[in-house]
């Protein structure tokens, strides 16, 4: 993976983390949400997962957020 690719999953990442942390949700309340995995979610929140824009999209829905926050920085 490059570089680039690397900082921009981590930054999405922290961006998830922060804004279920901001709702009070758990990667648990988020999943069911979803209907993602609790271990993608985490692997997602740590920059550690490659994923499709689906996922984002749904995570987006789950966290009631406009996707556009996760690449805001």
């Amino acid at each position: 993976m490059k570089e680039q690719e690397e900082i921009l999953l981590k930054q999405i990442g922290t961006a998830i983390f922060d804004i279920r942390i901001e709702k009070g949700l758990s990667q648990e309340d988020v999943a069911a949400r979803c209907d993602v995995d609790r271990g993608k979610i985490s692997k997602i929140e740590n920059g550690s997962a490659n994923y499709y824009i689906t996922t984002l999209i749904e995570l987006a829905k789950g966290l009631d957020v406009d996707i556009r926050r996760f690449f805001d920085s």
